[in-house]
């Protein structure tokens, strides 16, 4: 099953995931730990989605299933930090348990090729596929049916039968036939007897 999340898409929620994580806290009035956990988290957010190979990446150095686990682990890790932090309100906690929540699911449902890559192998393939013949294509794209096959041998068979038939018929017929009438056919006159016996007939 294909993925919903294209690598595009992802980029664009990488960078806006990070500057989330760097503002909420700020804006909600939280404490100073849960400011620093969620600063980190969006810095590294947006550090190493800078350096990944895809189309909102810049160095384009990190393969793109190293991102996504890389989001993953971030996503477990925010989780982790808001089950520990007993001093916290408990929308607080919930809040950053969500926020890993979503960074674990972003990374399951986002594919790990690009656009681009997705469109070169299409090409590729609908290159080859016109530059097939078009007498293999039909021989690939049209195969022989049970059905047909079967009746390609009966009808063989049949065949094979009458041939058979014909011959053993013809062995009769040369069989039933006199043996003066058959040296007759097998010995054709020859031109010297021909004149002996006209020779003959003359005398």
């Amino acid at each position: 099953m294909r993925k919903p999340i294209s690598t595009s898409v992802h980029g664009i929620i990488d960078y806006m995931t990070a500057g989330m994580l760097v503002t909420l806290p700020r804006v909600m009035g939280w404490s100073r730990n849960v400011t620093r956990l969620l600063d980190m988290a969006g810095a590294s957010a947006a550090g190493y989605s800078v350096f990944t190979k895809y189309e909102m990446g810049v160095v384009k150095a990190l393969p793109m299933k190293a991102h996504l686990t890389m989001d993953a682990m971030s996503g477990a890790a925010l989780i982790g930090a808001a089950a520990i932090m007993d001093d916290e309100d408990d929308d607080v906690r919930m809040t950053v348990a969500g926020i890993g929540l979503f960074e674990i699911a972003a990374s399951l449902l986002t594919r790990t090729e690009t656009t681009l890559l997705t469109r070169m192998k299409n090409d590729e393939s609908s290159r080859s596929a016109s530059q097939m013949p078009r007498g293999d294509l039909s021989q690939q794209s049209m195969p022989v049916l049970p059905e047909r096959s079967l009746k390609r041998g009966v009808s063989a068979g049949r065949q094979s039968k009458g041939t058979r038939r014909k011959s053993d018929e013809s062995s009769m017929s040369a069989d039933r036939m006199p043996v003066g009438d058959l040296s007759k056919q097998s010995m054709p006159v020859l031109p010297e007897q021909r004149l002996a016996a006209g020779t003959e007939a003359g005398r």
